[in-house]
């Protein structure tokens, strides 16, 4: 029996962390639908090179490619805005802006995940997960 974090985007936040601290250009993470939202939206934004499912028991994995080898992560700071205990949620109007416009935050819409900028582009506010630059 497996100990499962409770919060999946902590987690998935912590191991991008730490794999960019000690180099790692490539992490597995076990997968899950929020997850592979949040990487995809990081994948399309340019924060992580790629990403892909892999197959395997009993679920698949997340492969994630940071960067690729001998580049530098474009990751400066990721960090979880909204937690289990107190969740954080914004109207479209109140959206941050993260470090000037250089930053992103991710928000979990009624049409989905997709960034702060497209959120407000499409008049959506819901709860922000990530925050990213």
């Amino acid at each position: 029996m497996s100990l499962q974090s409770t919060d999946q985007i902590a987690d998935l936040i912590t191991r991008i962390r730490n794999a960019i601290k000690v180099s790692k250009n490539e992490i597995l993470v076990p997968t899950s639908k929020l997850k592979a939202g949040v990487v995809e939206v990081l994948a399309k934004n340019g924060y992580v090179s790629s990403f892909d499912i892999v197959a395997g028991e009993p679920r698949g994995m997340l492969h994630v490619v940071i960067n690729e080898p001998g580049a530098t992560a474009r990751i400066n700071e990721i960090s979880k805005v909204s937690k289990p205990g107190r969740r954080v949620y914004s109207s479209a109007d109140e959206l941050p802006v993260i470090k000037s416009g250089r930053g992103m935050i991710i928000v979990s819409t009624s049409k989905g995940l997709m960034t702060g900028r497209e959120a407000k582009k499409n008049r959506l506010g819901g709860e922000i997960l990530v925050k990213v630059w």
